[in-house]
């Protein structure tokens, strides 16, 4: 940090132990992600149930065999086709096979479409069969016993919250006469009917600008509605867009977008009907006009009862707004502190506030692009993980807990950090070098929270590309960052500003409060995490960083060398990280509920609704400042409490503060992706959520 982030302006000296414990803090949430993504645990296939079957178990040398790898999702949730559209990935093998046994191109049925936040999917949403053929080799030996293997991976997916599955299928086989029985035969025709049919003519396709009109061969008495061409070649349409289609004669001409212009054949599959469809390879040439139009299946039932999609653009502002409001919520009032300090600081420097301004946000934005990547990427590699994940890692808890008393110990004047007197040039790269640790320290202390918009924006994010979900990141930094940024930026606000005097002093001396009740918050976090011997590793820790800057403090003021206490502290910084991460994580332990509250169970919850039983049920985490706010100022108010009782509505509470995959999902399928969320069930109704800021009124309101 610097005498522009947190300091008083008259004192200096080296910026760089608060900057590299921030680094060192960075650079560990890095890792942490990376170690994660490399060695996934692999997610047990619970959502998508994969089988392999085979048509014969007794193939002939020189056979044909045909393999069924069969999909079987759950209700709710979906595999992908060949080309996944906007998300998603296809199916993926990798085979392992005797010598000698060759397999065959996998063969997709036709796939339905799904649209999710303006996305377009091509999914499978009932048991379906991937199809392959195996050549058994002619010198194959009659009563030869082999072992066909894959390694299989996909994603399974629901519309709010994707999982990656894997399988490893066998099935034996002894190479024999060849013979297939009747059963078997009439499940693999059934499968078979469900591919696309090759068709036996070129169609031929137009562009002009973005708009692509394809010409499919096709009888003009073969009936035709529904329809819908899926690009198997990828990138090159825009899946979301909408189609039409009209018949001409023995022409049935499909009308889509592509991105942009392009040349030579693609691949494609029309579905028509009933889920029938034609493998389609089109080259370019002309089209026919005019004709009859057609019914597509984007108007037809396979989406009835969806809502219309939130397209990204809205997304994207709701991630702004939701960074905005998040400067209302009680756990960045800290850091909001300190950069106002910063800005009164500079009075009407209009320069340096902009500069300022300027590196607060790329600490923010980049800060919010690696927790979201880290995110995505531990949510890729199997792990329910959710916002504030990193909150759930006593390691880095105990890393912010000797961050945030170091900043204590500089606000209340027991040290400094500033330069030493290099000159103009050097002073303002400080400046703006304390100001982005100050963007990256507001940032991550922000990230328990969840606030109004922002929910949706984050929810989203899990069902979007990981290039637009970084995007949704950035954008919540953006609208975090929006207010210093404003005054900055538009003189008007800059001049209402205070000017510099000693009343900073005084303000920088009450700026240790918040902080140290976010250090003790953090060292309660710690215990929540670690038990008795957390707290201990933590309270310790904190013990030695403050005698180590109480010591750097004097040795400042007394202009002596202070290169070893830095390196000392930062050596039981380190030597305290490395203790804490191998003291296991406790299991939740059973918590004493509160007016007769019941632990979150999605099953209990489910049997309440049977039952009619108007159900409170709110989420909420040891580290998120928001949800205790509210427990104190509404949930756990007497006259809440005695609402409740007189209606007969049952609270049901869901404890976050460690990672938990059924909360996760549970809060995936609303839209969420951390806490507080706050839902209402009344009797025989669908669920309410209510808002993130809680009155005894919003509360008692619910009994009419």
């Amino acid at each position: 940090m610097n005498r522009n982030a947190i300091l008083s302006p008259e004192l200096t000296m080296p910026k760089h132990i608060m900057l590299r414990l921030c680094q060192f803090l960075l650079a560990l949430l890095v890792a942490t992600g990376m170690a994660h993504a490399q060695v996934p645990t692999p997610a047990a296939t619970k959502y998508v149930r994969a089988s392999m079957e085979i048509e014969t178990r007794s193939p002939a040398p020189g056979d044909i065999v045909t393999v069924a790898i069969v999909m079987d999702p759950k209700p709710g949730w979906h595999d992908y086709w060949e080309n996944p559209g906007d998300a998603g990935t296809p199916l993926e093998l990798a085979w392992q096979l005797p010598a000698g046994i060759t397999a065959g191109p996998l063969r997709a049925p036709v796939p339905d479409t799904l649209i999710v936040s303006g996305f377009m999917n091509h999914i499978y949403k009932s048991k379906h069969a991937f199809l392959v053929d195996l050549k058994i080799p002619q010198n194959a030996i009659a009563g030869q016993n082999l072992d066909i293997k894959v390694d299989a991976r996909w994603s399974a997916c629901s519309d709010l919250v994707c999982v990656p599955e894997s399988a490893t299928l066998s099935v034996p086989i002894t190479v024999g006469a060849g013979s297939i029985d009747k059963s078997d035969r009439t499940r693999f025709d059934a499968w078979r009917s469900a591919l696309p049919v090759p068709l036996d003519r070129n169609a031929l396709y137009a562009i002009n600008g973005n708009r692509i009109d394809i010409a499919i061969p096709y009888p003009r008495s073969a009936d035709a509605d529904r329809v819908w061409f899926f690009a198997q070649s990828e990138n090159l349409f825009r899946y979301a867009a909408s189609q039409s289609a009209r018949r001409n004669g023995d022409w049935l001409i499909v009308s889509s977008e592509v991105k942009e212009p392009f040349a030579g054949e693609i691949a494609g599959l029309l579905r028509f009907n009933d889920a029938q469809g034609l493998d389609v390879r089109a080259v370019p040439g002309p089209i026919p006009t005019g004709g009859v139009a057609i019914s597509v299946l984007g108007k037809g039932a396979a989406v009835e009862g969806q809502e219309t999609p939130l397209g990204f653009g809205w997304i994207l502002t709701f991630s702004v707004l939701g960074g905005l409001l998040l400067n209302l919520m009680p756990c960045v009032f800290p850091i909001l502190g300190l950069k106002a300090l910063s800005l009164a600081k500079m009075g009407g420097d209009e320069g340096e506030a902009r500069r300022d301004a300027v590196a607060y946000t790329i600490g923010i934005i980049l800060s919010c692009l690696v927790l979201g990547g880290i995110m995505l990427a531990l949510r890729a590699a199997g792990e329910e993980v959710g916002w504030a994940f990193q909150l759930q890692d006593p390691v880095i808890v105990l890393l912010l807990l000797l961050l945030m008393v170091a900043v204590t110990a500089n606000l209340a004047g027991m040290f400094e950090v500033s330069g030493i007197g290099a000159g103009e040039k050097l002073t303002r790269k400080g400046g703006m070098s304390g100001s982005f640790w100050t963007g990256v320290l507001a940032a991550v202390v922000a990230t328990p929270c969840t606030g109004p918009f922002m929910a949706a924006a984050m929810g989203a994010s899990l069902l979007l590309p990981a290039s637009l979900a970084l995007l949704i990141f950035a954008g919540l930094g953006f609208g975090l960052a929006l207010p210093f940024l404003a005054i900055a930026f538009i003189p008007l606000l800059r001049k209402r500003m205070p000017r510099p005097g000693p009343w900073m002093v005084r303000f920088r001396q009450w700026m240790a409060v918040p902080m140290a009740l976010t250090s003790l918050a953090l060292l309660w976090l710690t215990y929540q995490l670690a038990g008795f011997t957390g707290l201990m590793i933590g309270g310790t820790a904190a013990l030695i960083i403050l005698v180590g800057l109480f010591a750097l403090g004097r040795k400042q003021k007394a202009g002596s060398p202070r290169k070893i206490v830095v390196a000392a502290m930062l050596g039981i910084t380190v030597a305290a990280a490395l203790i804490i991460d191998n003291v296991p994580i406790l299991a939740p332990a059973p918590q004493p509920m509160k007016n007769g509250s019941l632990a979150f169970d999605e099953e209990q919850l489910a049997a309440l609704r049977a039952e009619g039983k108007p159900v409170f049920l709110y989420f909420t985490a040891d580290w998120c400042v928001t949800c205790k706010v509210n427990e104190n100022a509404a949930i756990d108010r007497t006259e809440t409490s005695a609402a409740f009782a007189k209606a007969g509505i049952q609270t049901m509470v869901g404890d976050y503060t460690r990672r938990d995959p059924d909360i996760t999902r549970f809060l995936a399928k609303h839209g969420r992706s951390g806490v507080p969320l706050y839902l209402f069930y009344p009797s025989n109704a669908d669920a309410r959520v209510l808002p993130q800021i809680l009155t005894v009124n919003d509360l008692t309101a619910l009994l009419e």
